[in-house]
């Protein structure tokens, strides 16, 4: 049986606060109703007491979208709480999201607050949370660099004042796979089942996607992630990349997702169009790069069938086709292919003589267009005979 993961998507929240990717009310607005198509089981639609503007979009998302599980950030403090749940009001599944760090050295250098002071902080959040709302989430601040037998404590203590979701974030990225598996598996184990243990990895060392995988095979069933990795620094866990992983490698990872795949190149181009950028090139499951095929090899077995060279089809990610890029590391059945889509038919001979000239080319250009391969082709007998 297939096991249910929950994907709580932050790219409003964790996504919009980084460099680069703010968005107004009407933009997170059109960005959270693709992520209701996307199928995210949580949407986390901001930090109410950040801004008038993050206020409003909690508020006019939870108006819009009744259907969807909304989620508003707060500090692990009375002021805080109280605002997310104003602007929660109108939402039929609301979630307040109350953290507070945990590691010693947050403790020492940013909160100078002891773990007693910090442990009784976090538990009247949850309590207060729980005046206002049925669905609670706690997350320990950079949990991956504090101390095991401490955030277990404060882990069992936020779920008996009310919280049905345990977050343990990489905050800053530092783990090793084996590392947060480690820490997943103990406290998944310590709660048995009385709450929902999640994972919220950033990629300071790339490899937030890893460690979402990781602890989800250790015991996590909620992965927090943004659409193309957007977030803090070097970005968060990618949903694209999870969501994929778990359906591709079904043999190894017998996990599954409400998300509706083909929604995730359409969710990134929007997401490109709202924002200052958009994912690199090589960027996987829907990077521009990510079904393209240049190298002449490749190319020749695409073509003959495409598995083996793609582990995907681009249709299951919303992408429209493959591409085959005619470039200097292109082969003869890849330009020929590209010649008879072109409305050429070539024979042996022509063919031949259009691949040298094609290999002149693209050897002084980082591609060539359609435009220059049809004027080949059309001097193909001419060339043929020379």
């Amino acid at each position: 049986m297939n096991q249910r993961v929950y994907i709580f998507d932050t790219t409003l929240r964790d996504g919009e606060q980084s460099p680069g990717c703010s968005m107004t009310v009407a933009e997170k607005f059109h960005m959270a109703h693709k992520l209701v198509e996307l199928g995210v089981d949580i949407l986390e639609a901001g930090f109410p007491i950040a801004s008038q503007g993050d206020f409003e979009a909690v508020d006019a998302i939870s108006r819009e979208f009744p259907s969807a599980q909304v989620a508003a950030l707060a500090r692990a403090c009375a002021l805080d709480i109280e605002r997310a749940a104003r602007a929660l009001e109108h939402a039929r599944r609301p979630r307040i999201h109350t953290f507070i760090a945990t590691s010693d050295i947050h403790l020492k250098f940013k909160l100078r607050k002891s773990r007693e002071q910090v442990l009784e902080e976090a538990v009247q959040a949850v309590e207060l949370a729980r005046r206002y709302v049925g669905d609670v989430e706690f997350s320990a601040e950079d949990a991956t660099r504090t101390d095991p037998d401490y955030l277990e404590r404060i882990s069992l203590a936020t779920v008996a004042a009310g919280a049905g979701t345990v977050n343990l974030p990489d905050t800053v990225g530092y783990s090793l796979p084996d590392e947060l598996g480690q820490i997943i598996g103990r406290i998944a184990e310590a709660l048995n089942g009385r709450a929902i243990v999640s994972v919220h990895c950033h990629d300071d060392l790339g490899l937030a996607v890893a460690n979402s995988m990781a602890g989800v095979q250790a015991g996590a069933r909620q992965i927090e992630c943004t659409i193309n990795g957007i977030g803090e620094r070097a970005g968060n866990c990618s949903l694209e990349e999870v969501v994929m992983i778990m359906k591709t490698r079904q043999d190894r990872l017998p996990y599954q997702t409400g998300i509706v795949t083909e929604q995730l190149f359409p969710a990134s181009r929007l997401l490109t169009e709202l924002i200052t950028f958009g994912p690199q090139p090589n960027k996987a499951i829907v990077g521009d790069n990510a079904f393209a095929h240049e190298a002449g090899i490749h190319q020749d077995g695409f073509l003959k069938e495409r598995t083996t060279y793609e582990i995907m089809d681009p249709h299951s990610v919303g992408v429209p086709a493959s591409k085959l890029i005619l470039g200097k590391h292109s082969g003869r059945h890849a330009l020929n292919q590209r010649c008879q889509d072109l409305g050429f038919s070539l024979t042996r001979e022509e063919l031949n003589a259009v691949y040298d000239r094609f290999i002149t080319v693209a050897d002084r250009k980082k591609g060539v267009t359609n435009e220059e391969i049809a004027a080949l082709a059309r001097e193909a007998p001419a060339l043929a005979v020379r």
